[in-house]
């Protein structure tokens, strides 16, 4: 059995962002037999996730491949009570390679803008912000789950203007998938990327050495943050962002820190 409950196609209705909910369908048997019996995802807190109304999944990121954004979208419409998708944004990047872009957008994900979160949001969206951005997939494994700088504190700006609740998610498992030894900024120019991870398995296996490995995977959702008490004037206030931003950020290296302490081994 994939998955405890299938969603209908109309749950994934296409919109003006490309996604393909036929493609969706077809592909959802290959993610779900990753999310259960690959990386045997295990959720935690999913009543965080709010009913009906727009919220924004702040989450640690890693994996040069969006497969967290995959995962974490079938936790919430696996799991959640009203079994929602989740919209992932993802950075420039990934749509300098045709063929990647392209996919990546009919499956869910979304060019990472404030105008593209806050159209989602406005139409009671959720949406899944990776705010370590490149820098985040490309930690090394010896940096694994040290969260980098939450950029300039957009997605802060962005809740404030949507009035929409922030959920700190930790993600488990997901930093250990490609263990990156180095990262190559040459190889990566040379295809339009940021750099090329060099695993104990890539490039020396081909093709073989990109399957990522079956890490026990889990995501705990926090309770949601709201930033009602700001207004738009304060969303002008640089040192204001970076500094609710960096609470964040430290929100969810605590729930990081907190998980692993408690983590016998990366494979259970």
């Amino acid at each position: 059995m994939l998955q405890k409950k299938a969603v209908p196609p109309e749950k994934f209705s296409s919109d003006e962002f490309r996604l393909d909910p036929n493609l969706v369908w077809y592909l959802r048997p290959f993610f779900q037999f990753l999310y259960y019996h690959y990386f045997r995802v295990k959720t935690v807190g999913i009543s965080n996730i709010p009913c009906s109304e727009s919220g924004i999944i702040v989450a640690n990121h890693a994996g040069v491949l969006p497969y967290d954004g995959v995962m974490l979208n079938l936790a919430v419409s696996n799991n959640h009570k009203q079994h929602r998708p989740v919209r992932f944004l993802v950075h420039d990047f990934a749509f300098q390679l045709p063929l990647l872009g392209s996919l990546v957008e009919r499956l869910g994900g979304v060019r990472a803008s404030p105008e593209n979160a806050l159209r989602l949001l406005n139409k009671n969206r959720l949406i899944l912000v990776f705010p370590e951005g490149v820098k985040g997939i490309g930690k090394l494994y010896d940096g694994r789950y040290n969260l980098k700088k939450f950029g300039r504190g957009g997605f802060i700006r962005t809740a404030i203007m949507a009035k929409a609740p922030i959920i700190p998610t930790a993600i488990i498992g997901s930093e250990e998938i490609h263990p990156a030894l180095w990262n190559s900024k040459y190889l990566g120019e040379k295809i339009g990327v940021p750099y090329i991870p060099i695993t104990p398995t890539f490039p020396w296996l081909g093709p073989l050495g990109l399957i990522p490995l079956p890490t026990k995977w889990k995501m705990i959702f926090g309770k949601p943050i709201r930033l009602n008490k700001y207004n738009l004037k304060d969303t002008k206030n640089d040192d204001l962002m970076l500094t609710l931003a960096e609470n964040i950020k430290q929100k969810i290296q605590k729930m990081i820190n907190k998980e692993l302490s408690k983590r016998s081994s990366i494979w259970r």
